[in-house]
Parts: C-alpha cells; sequence; structure tokens
C-alpha cells in the first residue's frame, strides 16, 4: 500500500479551508481511524480528515465515546497521520481530557500535535468552552468546534436528540457559534440541528460550518467512514442522516466466505499462488528426506 496517495495533490492548509469558504465551495470532511482508512480518504480527494472518538464504537467496539482513552486515540491518530498526506488532519480530544481546566485541554492537544501527529483537534462545547478554546489557539494549535448534539455529553442532553428545534434552543446554537468563533475555531460542527437553523447560523459566521445531520446549508459536510461504506452488519442502527455510499460489509462477507470454502475444497491455494523449485532440487530435497 505504501505510505504516500497514488495521486499528488497540495496539502491543505487552514488557507486551503478559508479560500474554500470564501468561494463557497463545500468543504469535505470524513472520519478515519486507520491506516487503510486514511489513506482511502486521502486518495479519494477529501480536504480534511478527523480522527473522531466515534472510533471509540466503530473500531473498537465500545458502548460509546465516553469510553475511548486519550492514549487509544493517539494511536489511531498517528496511523491516520502516516496515511494522510495532503489533507488537513484534526484529532478529537477524547471526554475527561479537556473539561477540568484550559491548563489541562492546552496540555492534551500538545499531546495530539506532538505524539498523534495531526494539525488541529477538535473538542465539544458552545460558550463554555470558550476560555479552554483561546488558551489552545493561542498556543498556535487550530481548534475544530462541536455544538449541537455533542455525544460526549449525551447524558444529559437526554440522549441523541436533535438540537435547536424551538426559537431559544435554536438562539443558545447561534450563541454558542458566534463564542466559538469570537474564542478562535478556524470552523465548527453542527450536528443534528435542523436544516434551516444551520443555514441560518451559518449566514453569521466568517467561519465554516461542518454539517453532521444539520442540512445542506452548512459550509461543508462530515460523515463517519464505516458509516457512509455501508461497512457494519445488517440491523444496525444508523442515524437519519446518514446516507450509505456503499456496501462494503456485503462485500467483505463474500469475499470471506469465497476463501473459506475455497480453502476448504483445497481449491485454494491454486498453482499461480505457488512458488515453484527446480525439479532436480526437489528430487534431490526428496532423496535425502528419504535416506535419513
Amino acid at each position: 500500500m505504501g505510505a504516500a496517495s497514488p495521486v499528488a495533490r497540495k496539502k491543505v492548509t487552514l488557507g486551503t479551508i478559508r479560500s474554500l469558504f470564501k468561494k463557497k465551495e463545500p468543504i469535505t470532511v470524513m472520519t478515519a481511524h486507520d491506516f487503510p482508512s486514511a489513506y482511502v480518504a486521502d486518495s479519494a480527494g477529501m480536504e480534511m480528515i478527523l480522527v473522531g472518538d466515534s472510533l471509540a464504537m466503530v473500531a473498537l467496539g465500545m458502548e460509546d465515546t465516553s469510553e475511548v482513552l486519550v492514549e487509544e486515540m493517539l494511536l489511531h491518530c498517528r496511523s491516520v497521520s502516516r496515511a494522510a498526506k495532503a489533507a488537513f488532519t484534526i484529532g478529537d480530544l477524547p471526554m475527561g481530557s479537556y473539561e477540568v481546566s484550559p491548563e489541562q485541554a492546552l496540555q492534551t492537544a500538545i499531546r495530539f500535535v506532538k505524539e498523534g501527529r495531526v494539525q488541529s483537534v477538535k473538542l465539544e462545547g458552545g460558550r463554555e468552552m470558550a476560555p479552554t478554546i483561546r488558551k489552545i489557539t493561542a498556543a498556535g494549535i487550530p481548534v475544530l468546534g462541536h455544538i449541537g448534539l455533542t455525544p460526549q455529553r449525551q447524558n444529559a442532553l437526554g440522549g441523541f436528540r436533535v438540537q435547536g428545534k424551538t426559537c431559544p434552543a435554536a438562539l443558545k446554537v447561534l450563541d454558542d457559534a458566534l463564542a466559538l468563533q469570537e474564542a478562535g475555531c478556524f470552523a465548527m460542527v453542527l450536528e443534528a440541528v435542523p436544516a434551516e437553523v444551520a443555514a441560518i447560523v451559518t449566514g453569521e459566521l466568517s467561519v465554516p460550518t461542518i454539517g453532521i445531520g444539520a442540512g445542506a446549508g452548512c459550509a461543508g459536510q462530515v460523515l463517519v467512514q464505516i458509516d457512509m461504506t455501508g461497512n457494519f452488519p445488517p440491523g444496525r442502527f444508523i442515524p437519519k442522516f446518514v446516507k450509505k455510499y456503499g456496501d462494503v460489509w456485503s462485500e467483505s462477507f463474500r469475499a470471506i466466505g469465497a476463501y473459506r470454502d475455497e480453502v476448504k475444497s483445497r481449491a485454494y491455494p491454486a498453482p499461480e499462488h505457488t512458488y515453484p523449485i527446480a525439479k532436480d532440487e526437489l528430487e534431490a530435497f526428496a532423496k535425502a528426506v528419504e535416506e535419513k
């Protein structure tokens, strides 16, 4: 597979993202959690790759995002960063690694850049996280905000519920967005917000919004790669906003089943999958074994 994307692209920077936003060209973002998933996302032209804490469930089999540890996130960030040669990379700060104080958050963010090798970090929360965001950005680390539905806070929100469905709730989303912008976020994720609300919020900002379940009025979109490629077993719950662009699970299931059957029938490996030996060398070897 190698360590470089097959199609050379200019490195995406914050300047690139600002330029796309200024031109009103939608910004493409995708999650990845290891070298192969980052490699394909980078090769396919994603402008930003997010090492989301959703990997807790989709890659590590955990119950929810609150379970994943900093060390686990750092391992996956390093794997993704080795593959993402052009895309701008973002590491998700896991629950418990940034909420205690701005100083704690900065220490974690520094680890993500130095050890995780990502170019920016993401954290959840609205106006209350503004001092934390200022602390991190003042140290020269770009921050992607995350408002609306914040999965790490699902227990306080009453579960995975759409946010901003009433006027007061929509005003809170806008207030949070303006606070994050003022604190220095280069962009922010809007999750599970009515499309009309997200469009208005986006229009009030001078930095991009990245929507997930927030409609086409956002400045960009992000999806979890495992979800959109269909790399999950039948019957698993998928949020309403996910569009399934592929069926990786079925193709993998078919291929692995075919391999199993051919091994059982000895159809695999066939002669073309084996290495030759000269006839005289084989005869000599067989004779040597007989004479032992």
